[in-house]
Parts: C-alpha cells; structure tokens; sequence
C-alpha cells in the first residue's frame, strides 16, 4: 500500500520487514466451490514456493500437451510465497498424465510444486471464482513496543481496516495509472494488458476517494445519502434515512459504507457522500482517469470502504518476529491490513 495513504488507527506501531524468505508469506485459497466430480476439466490443487501463478500455469500447459487457454486459475500469487491454490486443464475425452511428472524440489532455484489433490469438474476455473484468502504471515526485524502492537492487533480485529487496494494493483512504482492514461490518450495495448490498466485506473480513482474518508474519519460509518454495501457481496442499496436498523447492522459488519469504482452512469450516493466523492475526485489526473473509463465502456459499481479480517491471531516467534495470520474476503489486500500496523519494507520486491 502506498505510505501516502492515510491510516486509520493512527501513527504507526512498528517498523519490520516481510518476505525474507517464502515461507513468510503463506497465503491458501479458501475455495468458491467443490469440484462436480466429473468432466473434461481436471482441478488441481497445487503449492508451490517460488512460482508465481503465470509461470505455474505455463508449466501445466506444457506438461498436459495442452494450449495455455486451456489452463484456468482464480487468483494470481506472488513468486516470493509459499501458495497453495487451484487450477484447473481441459482434458477432453483423455485422461491426466501422471502427476508425479510435474512435481519439482529445486534446491538451487527455491522452486517447489507439490499436487495436494486432483478432481474431475465440468467448467474452466474462472478468475475470481474463490471465496478468499487465508494468510500466515511472519514479520522479521519488528521494532515497537510489544503493548503497542497487541493493542494495535485488537483494534484491527473489533474496528476493521480501509479496504485499500494494494499496490500489486498499479504496477511498479505504480506505473499502470500513468499507462492507463497514455491508453486513454491512444496508445495501443494489447487486450490482457488494457484490461489490468483499467483496473488499475478504477482502483486510483477508488484509493483517492476512500483516502478521503479515512482522512474525515468517515470511512467506517454512514454519511447522510451514504449507499450501502452488503457484507460479502456488490449488492448496494440506498440512499436510505439514517435508523436504528441501520445502526445495528452497520455495527455488526453486515453492511459497510461504499465507495465508487468508477464507469458510466450516475453515482449511487448523494448528498454528503457524494459530495465527498466528488471532492476527492476534482482534480485534473482523476478527471482524465474518469473520462477514460467512461469512454471504455465500464459501468458505475461499488465497493466496501471497510474491510475486518477473519479470524485474526498473533504470537511471538522469539524477540523480533511477530508470526500474524487471518482470512480476507477475495479482491482484498493483506497489505491494507499490515499497513494499519507500520512501516513494512518487503524483502521480496522486485
């Protein structure tokens, strides 16, 4: 997450260093679905240390005899990790060559490949078919105050975090939104690529906004015309007058304030949340960024200012290393909640 980004619980608590080595960044896809049993698509549950998911797929493509459109995956990982996720390879009327033939334990790259299960299934894995992400993560180097920090993990636990986009989003150095803006203004690029600078753009607009309202303290409660996000979905509904109902269901994280992610058509929001909205959003660079994604055809849509990681745990590793894992819902970001906690360089970037 870029520092420039306002935090919510306040100054920092600790400074340390993530990813030092793969086995510091666990992360395990929590399934959308259960595989039908039958099928020309094969399912594989794979981990692998040192791959990202592209590679992974280019890998199975070549060992089934396969193109790689055949190949289907839900979410992408990162290379410097230890993952475990799905994919699946379309095998029409033949069956899977021996799995053992895949499998590596490379002790000069780091790489391993392990297959933890197989299943037959009817579709193509489809991106974004997952319900989360559970992660392990070990923080090296932790300088702080030890009382400081657990308190910081409480807060994070009862109060949730900004559900910022990450920067994995925008690229290095966050170069994608200065593409996206050079492809609104003609660059040709090709159409795997325009869609991640779209992405990127919409996620700008939708950090710059959200910025906004942890700045206000706004980011966790309803403003007046504020329109509502139901926990676990893009369902919206609102504007609606403030209630007790609303209340109640706000506190008990069954629905969040939201945020645009920006396309055609009219806000959602009104009155003071739109006007936050618009706000954030005057400058000369957004107004660009809008107008493009609006010329790309994109439609308005929505998405949850607030974000509560499931399931959160810490403990102590010896003197320096904290050891903290939790669940994300799909399309959040375990940097929005590392962010809450401090400065944390990441060993593994490149």
């Amino acid at each position: 997450m870029s520092p420039s980004l306002p935090r919510a619980h306040g100054a920092p608590v600790l400074a340390a260093r993530i990813r030092v080595a793969p086995e510091d960044f666990d992360v395990t896809e929590i399934d959308g679905f259960e595989a039908s049993g039958a099928g020309e698509h094969l399912l594989l549950t794979i981990e692998k240390r040192g791959m990202n998911t592209a590679f992974v797929a280019r890998l199975l493509a070549e060992w089934a005899g396969v193109d790689e459109r055949a190949v289907g995956y839900a979410g992408l990982k990162d290379r410097h990790a230890v993952t475990r996720q799905r994919f699946s390879v379309q095998l029409p009327g033949r069956e899977a060559p021996d799995t053992a033939t895949l499998e590596r334990d490379d002790a000069a790259t780091g790489q391993r490949l392990r297959v933890l299960g197989q299943a037959r299934h009817s579709r193509k894995l489809p991106r974004g078919a997952l319900a989360g992400n559970r992660f392990r993560l070990v923080l090296r180097e932790v300088e702080g105050d030890r009382g400081a920090i657990k308190e910081r993990l409480q807060a994070i636990a009862a109060r949730g975090v900004p559900n910022y986009f990450g920067g994995q989003r925008f690229g290095h150095g966050g170069g994608n939104v200065d593409k996206a803006l050079r492809m609104f203004g003609g660059l040709r690029v090709k159409r795997d690529e325009r869609a991640l600078l779209l992405s990127a753009a919409r996620s700008a607009l939708f950090n710059r906004v959200l910025a906004a309202r942890v700045a206000d303290g706004s980011w966790d409660r309803g403003l007046e015309g504020e329109a509502w996000m139901l926990d676990g979905s893009r369902s919206v509904f609102g504007p609606e007058p403030w209630s007790d109902a609303l209340a109640t269901r706000l506190e008990a994280f069954d629905i969040h304030p939201g945020a645009p992610l920006w396309g055609r058509g009219d806000l959602r929001s009104a009155a003071a949340a739109r006007a936050v909205e618009l706000a954030a959003l005057a400058d000369e660079g957004s107004g660009l960024l809008r107008a493009g994604l609006e010329a790309a055809g994109l439609k308005q849509e929505r998405r949850a200012t607030r974000l509560r990681p499931g399931d959160l745990s810490w403990q102590w590793l010896g003197d320096s290393a904290l050891e903290v894992g939790f669940s994300l819902p799909a399309g959040c970001y375990a940097t929005a909640v590392l962010a809450e906690l401090g400065t944390i360089s990441d060993a593994g970037a490149r």
